[in-house]
């Protein structure tokens, strides 16, 4: 960061966390449940270490402490190399979130090819893996049963850790968008990677529920089964519970989010859009909606003296009034004035649609050609349940 650059400020986002930083001009965050899991693996690797380092006392949890915010260093840089190869093949980046079980870097769109989205997974455990390797090699300069030597074997330890369990074929795991990116490789289809893939991953949320617990117990995993206590089995299982259902919901999600995207294109504009008469401010409204009605129109625009819309009549103030006042109300008693953001091209369809609506709320929108002339009404409500519909369908 050059000298001349304000320092980032710590503060809060909503559904954020703590903001950290933005390296790369990427926005980190901290979420609150990393506090949780920081507290966590304090308790934990400090009993670890009082087996190693009886003589620290007390002290062996500001070491734990130490190694907790390491190790979440570590997760960041994990993080920052999806972030800079999504950079790289210009993915724009909402936010890198550390959270209860590590971290997850907002990808706005998806990669082009299956090379690439290979590339853009890969990166994060290859630089575990550099980091655990670079921890192991550093365990060569310093003396065994220290401070340093037990803070660098757990972090080569959990570095590796990172790395191979992100290496499981399944998603939300890297792994898993490894596997989505052979098999649209295969198929040439990416919704059938993202569909193998998520399966996998379901697959594999029900080995951790019942494997790790198991794995513990037994002592395969090269723990003494002596001092497992009920305490020790509950909290294994509560562990196991709890990655499990992250790896099953992000499945899903990422399940649902192909679904989306695939969808995406056939939400169009112009055949969303109620057809609209223009009318003029001081017309009544039971006399704007029977020229809608002869018309076969569903929506009004308000217009001025030269024909330019200026206001569209809201559908739901139309539903408020009662019928026997309609005659005595003028429509512009219930139109709200346009902005530029409530101008929709006729020809905008899919993502760019969406952003528009999003970047812009409001319940209608006057939808017009190239020319400027009007084409019509765009309901939100159409919107949201052409989507909902689109949704239902089976993936092609």
């Amino acid at each position: 960061m050059n000298q001349d650059e304000p320092k980032p400020q710590r503060t809060k986002e909503p559904g954020g966390g703590i903001l950290m930083g933005r390296p790369f001009g990427v926005p980190v965050y901290v979420a609150p449940s990393w506090f949780l899991v920081a507290a966590l693996i304090t308790w934990v690797f400090g009993d670890q270490i009082e087996r190693v380092l009886p003589e620290l006392g007390a002290a062996r949890y500001l070491v734990s402490l130490f190694f907790a915010v390491a190790f979440y260093a570590s997760v960041l840089v994990h993080e920052l190399a999806h972030t800079l190869a999504a950079l790289r093949f210009r993915l724009p980046v909402r936010r890198i979130q550390l959270q209860f079980f590590g971290g997850v870097s907002e990808i706005e769109k998806e990669t082009e090819t299956p090379g690439r989205e290979f590339v853009l997974a890969f990166v994060g455990p290859l630089l575990s893996l550099l980091l655990a390797g670079v921890f192991y090699l550093s365990l060569y300069a310093v003396e065994p049963g220290t401070v340093p030597g037990v803070l660098l074997a757990g972090l080569m330890i959990s570095n590796l850790i990172v790395a191979i369990f992100n290496l499981l074929p399944g998603l939300p795991l890297d792994g898993g968008r490894m596997l989505r990116a052979v098999v649209w490789k295969i198929t040439g289809k990416p919704m059938s990677g993202t569909v193998a893939a998520a399966w996998v991953g379901r697959a594999l949320a029900v080995g951790v529920l019942v494997g790790v617990p198991l794995l513990t117990r037994t002592g395969l995993l090269g723990n003494s089964t002596e001092d497992i206590s009920g305490l020790d089995t509950v909290t294994d299982a509560l562990l196991a519970a709890i990655l499990a259902a992250i790896i099953w919901t992000g499945a899903g999600n990422s399940l649902r989010m192909a679904r989306l995207r695939e969808h995406l294109p056939e939400l169009r504009a112009r055949s969303l859009t109620r057809r609209a008469i223009p009318v003029e401010p001081a017309t009544p409204l039971s006399e704007a909606l029977r020229r809608a009605n002869d018309a076969g129109a569903r929506a009004l625009v308000l217009v001025d003296a030269t024909g330019v819309p200026t206001a569209i009549v809201r559908e739901a103030a139309i539903a408020a009034v009662p019928q026997h006042r309609r005659p005595w109300v003028a429509v512009s008693t219930l139109a709200q004035d346009l902005t530029d953001g409530m101008r929709v091209p006729a020809e905008l369809t899919g993502q760019p649609l969406l952003d528009h609506l999003r970047a812009c709320p409001a319940t209608e929108y006057l939808v017009v050609e190239e020319t400027g002339e009007i084409y019509g009404v765009l309901s939100t409500t159409d919107v949201e349940r052409a989507f909902v519909k689109a949704m239902a369908r089976p993936s092609s």
